[in-house]
């Protein structure tokens, strides 16, 4: 795996061992950035189940201002540390070992916005309801984007106030990407 393109392009990323981690494919991954390229510059990023950090580091590196990576894994966190240390982006990114819930509780009370959040979790897992807690705990800025990337054949349901803007699919993967209802023909 490795950085697609930026500041950081080619530079490679450790994954975590184990089936408990699904890195996104470069192809994905490719294809995702080219989709938000134009929201990147200066986006705060919120990536949870970050697994390798891959994502948001690659968000960094094509120019977002800053990334909150949340993982429970103590694998997944030692693998995120390295290469947050590796590409030099400690000053630009922070890593809560902490599972979802903690994570947002804890953004929430320091009053944190987003710009966007990337949601990768383990494709059984639904996120609805991590979905309604950013937004009840208003961590999603005005304009924001919330992109979860789920298996092909079960995109989440429907998600309060917020209103499917697209969705992608690559092989077996799906995206899909989400703003607020009334900020979807901004």
């Amino acid at each position: 795996m490795r950085i697609i393109a930026g500041e950081k392009r080619s530079r490679r990323l450790k994954t975590p061992e184990g089936m408990d981690t699904r890195p996104t494919s470069d192809r994905v991954k490719e294809s995702l950035f080219s989709i938000l390229l134009n929201r990147l510059p200066g986006a705060r990023i919120l990536d949870l189940y970050a697994g390798s950090g891959a994502l948001s580091l690659e968000a960094l590196s094509r120019g977002a201002r800053s990334a909150v990576l949340a993982d429970k894994s103590k694998k997944a966190c030692q693998v995120i540390r390295e290469n947050i240390q590796t590409l030099e982006y400690s000053d630009r990114a922070r890593l809560l070992a902490m599972d979802d819930h903690t994570a947002l509780t804890l953004l929430r009370k320091e009053g944190a916005q987003f710009d966007l959040v990337f949601l990768d979790p383990p494709y059984r897992m639904r996120t609805e309801s991590v979905c309604t807690r950013i937004l009840e705990g208003e961590m999603l800025a005005e304009g924001g984007m919330i992109v979860v990337e789920h298996a092909k054949e079960t995109p989440p349901n429907d998600i309060a106030s917020l209103v499917l803007i697209s969705r992608r699919d690559y092989g077996a993967t799906g995206i899909s990407f989400y703003q607020r209802e009334e900020e979807r023909d901004r």
